[in-house]
């Protein structure tokens, strides 16, 4: 039976404050939970007896098995499914090198938990292991963005930090960034590391930022010259600059 203090509990981590407090984010629905269980210590499982039965592994640290009435109350979902859990928060140690030996993503204030979990599922598409994040950036494990990297948060590890220090670390390293004037993507020369930075939703990259990258590129629009629409949204512009450095690298 699933308790009110643990639906209260489960239904707090929808808040920052609480997730921050207690070391824990939340992840529902069927598929969800077992593909991050074994890539994240699991606190708490809640699940009907169908799912734990089809589910013999499943390991937590506390079990409850609850009816779909007890977790439709504790579920921030419009639509709850059969399982939720409470996962510990990882701690990852940022490495500013990797970004010498890889392709890395840098976010500059990505405010939509949306964009950011589709974002993270873009990064794991092709092959981004890394996503540095400045302080304005949305909270990788707010309920909503756990839900749409649908599962991808399991490969992708995400570290928030001062990005212009983090430039500043790297001199040598190029830093990719995409402008109103900067080259055309698609003629421009990509290598298979360095740092692609994607600004914020409405006001791109900050001025701060934008005055150390190296790298200035353009997505054009086509047919070129003629009026479309203002920009991309952050997330589609993401995709767009990954599937061309990655099809450079083939």
């Amino acid at each position: 039976m699933l308790s009110k203090n643990k639906i209260k509990y489960i239904r707090s981590l929808e808040q920052k404050k609480h997730r921050k407090e207690e070391q824990a984010f939340l992840a529902e629905g069927n598929k969800l939970v077992n593909d991050l269980s074994g890539h994240f210590d699991c606190l708490l499982l809640v699940a009907t007896a169908h799912w734990l039965e089809e589910h013999p592994h499943a390991q937590a640290q506390e079990v409850i098995e609850a009816s779909r009435e007890e977790l439709s109350r504790a579920s921030l979902l419009k639509t709850p499914q059969e399982a939720l859990a409470v996962f510990r928060i990882p701690q990852y140690e940022a490495e500013a090198e990797v970004v010498r030996r890889s392709l890395c993503l840098a976010l500059d204030g990505v405010q939509d938990p949306g964009n950011l979990g589709t974002i993270i599922r873009i990064a794991d598409w092709f092959g981004i292991r890394h996503i540095f994040c400045s302080a304005g950036t949305a909270d990788a494990f707010n309920p909503k963005t756990v839900q749409a990297t649908m599962g991808a948060l399991a490969r992708v590890q995400l570290h928030y930090c001062d990005l212009r220090e983090l430039v500043a670390s790297l001199p040598d390293v190029p830093v990719f960034g995409t402008f109103l004037d900067g080259g055309d993507l698609y003629t421009q020369e990509l290598s298979a590391n360095g740092l692609i930075v994607m600004g914020n939703e409405g006001n791109g990259i900050s001025p701060e930022l934008a005055a150390v990258v190296n790298r200035r590129l353009l997505i054009p629009n086509y047919p070129q010259g003629e009026e479309t629409s203002e920009s991309l949204n952050v997330a589609v512009a993401t995709a767009v600059v990954c599937a061309e450095f990655r099809r450079r690298m083939r």
